[in-house]
């Protein structure tokens, strides 16, 4: 169902480049790059960070001659390295959470070339696995704890050379739990991190 949903979604974006006038006043593209996430909750003993990628499409709209708002479809692997104490024990684990990120972002011209960013992002679950391990437990698992819709956002920065290619630098966090507590634990677990990535508009 996710996986459907990030078709339907990047083809309606790429789909406007059929329209004359949309390639004369929108600036279609691709990026990617490496994602340094992390996730917090009063749950986790210590915690380390995990180093994903993301990878996608997007259409910036000039509304302004500073100000374009950029709609984008992004594969993104995110999570976290933890430990934490279950029922006494102390349990070391990764988790793995991959999502369709669908973030709608308001871009500020400072100087050319160098623009602010934010935005909200709506992130839809694709994929979760955890690999936890003890004195007595070793296990690597798909389970479905994790939440299917998270609500977040991005701000950052941009610098987009004159030959189309451009550097992009975000933080990125989830406003809402990325787990369901009735499946899970009581304890709210957000997503946040880095994303670092270079693209190429059209």
């Amino acid at each position: 169902m996710m996986k459907k949903t990030f078709l339907l979604v990047a083809i309606a974006i790429m789909g406007f480049s059929t329209s004359s006038n949309a390639q004369e006043y929108w600036n279609f593209g691709v990026k990617g790059g490496v994602n340094f996430t992390n996730m917090s909750s009063n749950g986790f003993e210590d915690n380390n960070s995990r180093t994903g990628f993301h990878l996608g499409v997007l259409a910036e709209i000039p509304v302004s001659e500073r100000f374009s708002v950029q709609p984008e479809v992004l594969y993104s692997t995110q999570g976290t390295e933890a430990t934490r104490i279950f029922a006494g024990d102390r349990i070391q684990g990764e988790y793995q959470l991959d999502y369709v990120q669908v973030p709608v972002i308001a871009k500020f011209y400072v100087i050319d070339g160098l623009a602010l960013e934010a935005g909200p992002s709506f992130n839809f679950l694709v994929e979760e696995e955890y690999d936890f391990e003890n004195n007595r437990l070793d296990l690597e698992a798909d389970s479905d704890f994790a939440s299917t819709f998270e609500f977040g956002g991005a701000f950052g920065a941009s610098y987009k050379f004159n030959n189309g290619f451009f550097l992009n630098g975000r933080y990125v966090l989830g406003f809402t739990d990325a787990f369901d507590s009735d499946n899970f634990d009581d304890d709210a677990i957000k997503n946040n991190g880095f994303q670092l990535g270079v693209g190429f508009q059209f």
